[in-house]
């Protein structure tokens, strides 16, 4: 017990130390990009182009490679687009692109086995999925499965503009880096 208290609190310190500021709104950068993005003209519901978006979407994010990603980066996401996947927040196709090619080249594989898909009134489509992932350096090896959602909107065109993930990055990623994974675990257990 002590050790952990005193592994806590190092934790704390060092993050209380550090030069990138807390974030007490985290939806802030999703809700500008919604306001910024709002005169952009969706596509249309129902449309041929429409169906090949979502295609595209759940071909992409399900048959990660990096040939792929250099590829069809630009033909999926809007060049202006918005990304937020829990973990980093990234603005445009060139580095959406290259983010994408960081996590796949960190992974020994990736797959996202796509559930449905549900278009909202507004304009957003809700893709619900599991991702199985497993990291070169992180779990030994090791599947990790995680369930989650994907909230996007297209443009005209088809191409994401917004993409926002809902997933639990602590148990998919953050609980398998060791030292701080006991952590996470043991503050989890307590509550």
């Amino acid at each position: 017990m002590i050790r952990l208290l005193a592994a806590v609190g190092m934790l704390g310190l060092c993050l209380g130390c550090s030069a990138v500021p807390r974030q007490a709104d985290s939806a802030a950068g999703f809700r500008a990009a919604v306001a910024e993005l709002a005169s952009q003209p969706n596509v249309e519901p129902g449309s041929e182009i429409e169906q090949q978006g979502i295609n595209r979407l759940k071909s992409f994010l399900g048959n990660w490679s990096p040939a792929t990603i250099r590829l069809e980066t630009a033909r999926v996401y809007a060049p202006n687009a918005y990304l937020n996947d829990t973990l980093k927040t990234l603005r445009g196709a060139d580095a959406i692109r290259d983010y994408f090619l960081e996590t796949v080249e960190n992974a020994e594989s990736l797959t996202v086995q796509f559930e449905d898909v549900t278009r909202a009134g507004d304009g957003f489509y809700y893709f619900r999925w599991v991702m199985d992932v497993r990291m070169k350096r992180i779990a030994k090896g090791e599947i990790i499965r995680t369930p989650g959602i994907t909230l996007v909107r297209f443009d005209a065109q088809g191409r994401v503009l917004i993409h926002q993930d809902y997933w639990d990055s602590a148990a998919g990623l953050w609980e398998h880096v060791p030292g701080l994974g006991r952590g996470i675990r043991t503050i989890k257990a307590r509550f």
